[in-house]
């Protein structure tokens, strides 16, 4: 993590394979965009979002760096929204029709 204050912590879940692998090997680009990274198991992460386990482990995360707490979906589009290249997919993700689409697929992947 760069040395300034991120603008928020995108938490994943460390139990999850592909979080465990990908959100990591995405962590440069992230801290380029001011993210930093932390799985949702982390004790300080647990201990400023007080939320049910099973609730809290639903969703990759982001705690903004001022509290607020955005899940599921819209973590991606705030991320992408950040990163020059991911532009394109953000677009998409909240045209209309694509929003639909996007939030879908969102909920399969992170169901199962």
């Amino acid at each position: 993590m760069n040395s300034t204050q991120p603008i928020g912590w995108i938490l994943y879940d460390n139990s999850c394979g592909i979080c465990r692998r990908w959100v990591p090997f995405w962590e440069k680009t992230l801290q380029r965009s001011g993210f930093a990274i932390a799985p949702l198991q982390a004790d300080w992460v647990r201990q400023k979002i007080s939320m049910d386990e099973t609730e809290l482990m639903r969703d990759l995360r982001l705690l903004l760096a001022a509290g607020e707490l955005i899940s599921g979906a819209d973590t991606y589009r705030y991320a992408m929204r950040r990163i020059w290249w991911a532009q394109p997919v953000y677009c998409f993700s909240i045209a209309p029709g694509g929003r639909k689409i996007f939030d879908h697929c969102y909920r399969k992947f992170a169901d199962n």
